[in-house]
């Protein structure tokens, strides 16, 4: 079951370890959307998602990093979304690339025992829709026994 509550993903409600996750691009930019109230409220996930791409290990469709930026709060850039521009193909959004990166969150989130937080993931600027989106969640997470919480804003 995925949990939905109006509010601000980057504020995600518990006391227990927190995973919020978020879509990036494959190309390194990081400048609009949901981005910009997770670079407001914490640094971290900002310069690391910028050091990994500047790196190039690892920096491909499919992948995601943990950042932690509090005691019990850890940030998930996951590369879902190919490109910034709209293009031809369709929506920048790549789901097996978001499956892929909600399998490596998973694991992640059953070491650390926690639950997952994020907005309605890919469908703004990456052009996902809630439709796709939702059952990845669920196969990947919330059939795992994974807490899930979406929030939209008010």
């Amino acid at each position: 079951m995925i949990t939905y509550l109006t509010g601000d993903a980057t504020d995600p409600s518990g006391n227990e370890p927190r995973i919020i996750c978020h879509i990036c691009n494959d190309v390194g930019g990081w400048g609009r959307g949901f981005v910009l109230a997770i670079s407001r409220r914490w640094p971290e996930p900002e310069a690391e998602f910028r050091a990994w791409h500047r790196s190039g290990v690892g920096f491909e469709l499919g992948q995601a990093r943990l950042v932690q930026v509090e005691a019990s709060l850890w940030v998930a850039n996951v590369i879902g979304q190919h490109c910034i521009r709209p293009t031809k193909e369709g929506p920048r959004i790549r789901y097996d690339a978001v499956d892929r990166g909600r399998e490596a969150v998973s694991m992640s989130a059953i070491a650390l025992g926690a639950s997952l937080h994020m907005p309605r993931i890919g469908c703004g600027l990456a052009g996902g829709t809630w439709g796709r989106i939702e059952p990845l969640i669920a196969h990947r997470l919330v059939a795992k026994g994974i807490p899930a919480t979406v929030y939209d804003l008010g």
